[in-house]
């Protein structure tokens, strides 16, 4: 994770704001959040039957991916360079061991918790720059080590195919503006022997949009349209390991 990451949440107000202001109920990042989780729920239940997997989950922040799955899980792992956001993860009641990773350096290794397991890495990609990103990827790598170890669920809330492409030119020197496209997610997934299996969008509208009623009813509409998924704002992908 960035270097600006870490310092911005080293700060306790800003870890409080993170977890009540941008996920305050009904904010566009809770609407996200919630359709998220009953996706993810599925995917787990579809995915792992009655074996439930162990979670590894980076750059985990407030916990939220984790008590996602709380239930599902037979134990969650969470690895963060924030100990304030871990601190705010365990204060809220997300249930997990919390391991803290070092800004740079050697990739970090998951503990050994057996498998299945799933990897989840969420609002991250948008967040660090590409040497993070082949990090964190190398980190799931260790984590599935082979095809059967499990699955990864990795988010890119700043889809360059969708609506909020629009704002790139204007938000061209603002350094926390990013996208990636599918493309780019796919390559490096592929560079840590990765492929996507499944690919499932969450939103058509951006945040700026959310507060308008009549918005808020055609992403309902268009995001039941097959075919769809490639436009959205905020994107999941699940993938699983095809080599070393």
């Amino acid at each position: 994770m960035s270097t600006d990451y870490t310092k911005v949440f080293q700060d306790t107000a800003a870890v409080e704001k993170y977890e009540t202001v941008t996920y305050a109920p009904d904010s566009y990042a809770s609407q996200i959040n919630q359709r998220q989780r009953d996706y993810l729920r599925t995917l787990v239940r579809r995915e792992f039957g009655p074996r439930a997997p162990v979670q590894h989950d980076f750059a985990c922040g407030t916990g939220r991916a984790i008590r996602t799955l709380h239930g599902l899980v037979r134990e969650a792992h969470g690895y963060d360079t924030s100990a304030e956001m871990m601190a705010k993860a365990d204060e809220v009641g997300s249930h997990a061991v919390w391991h803290r990773v070092d800004v740079a350096g050697p990739v970090p290794t998951p503990v050994t918790a057996g498998y299945p397991a799933i990897v989840t890495m969420f609002r991250l990609l948008l967040n660090v720059d590409e040497a993070i990103r082949d990090r964190a990827l190398a980190f799931a790598a260790k984590a599935l080590p082979e095809v059967a170890s499990g699955i990864l669920v990795i988010e890119n809330h700043g889809n360059a195919g969708s609506l909020r492409h629009l704002r790139a030119r204007r938000h061209r020197a603002d350094r926390w503006f990013a996208e990636l496209s599918h493309e780019q997610v796919e390559k490096l997934l592929e560079r840590h022997g990765f492929e996507i299996v499944e690919r499932r969008g969450f939103s058509m509208i951006t945040p700026s949009l959310h507060g308008n009623p009549l918005a808020r009813v055609a992403d309902a509409a268009v995001r039941r349209m097959p075919g769809t998924d490639g436009y959205a704002v905020n994107v999941l992908y699940t993938a699983r390991r095809i080599h070393a």
